[in-house]
């Protein structure tokens, strides 16, 4: 499990929702590499509206003519993994917008994986589950 606490960088990348990486959305794969990079946890949000550096209009309406709609992913972890990170996105993102920010991490708490599963263990901290791993 990953541990954040206390002063984070924030990477939010801006794309359109139709941009491709070797036909799959660019979204998803900076998703399953942030995964791969083991960083904190990825976020996708789908906007209604908006216009980047062509300054052409994305909207949902039903009579537009775009149906491209922005799309931001929202990941944050350690300064020193995100900076790591960031040749990937350079790779991944052809257009569009990568911004950093400086964030104050108050509360970031996982759902435990074994609660609920037949045959699992308490939650309590040192505890091992089906497969011998420590809980944390």
């Amino acid at each position: 499990m990953t541990r954040l606490a206390g002063t984070a960088l924030r990477v939010t990348i801006f794309v359109g929702e139709s941009d491709l990486w070797h036909h799959k959305p660019v979204y998803a794969e900076i998703v399953h590499r942030a995964r791969a990079a083991g960083l904190g946890g990825a976020s996708v949000f789908r906007g209604i509206e908006g216009y980047g550096a062509s300054s052409l209009i994305h909207t949902h309406r039903l009579l537009s003519l775009s149906e491209d709609l922005p799309v931001a992913v929202v990941i944050v972890d350690a300064g020193a993994k995100i900076r790591a990170f960031l040749p990937q996105l350079d790779e991944l993102v052809e257009e569009g917008l990568v911004i950093l920010d400086d964030c104050e991490v108050i509360r970031y708490v996982g759902r435990d994986r074994t609660a609920g599963r037949p045959g699992a263990l308490g939650t309590g901290a040192g505890e091992t589950g089906e497969t011998g791993e420590t809980a944390e």
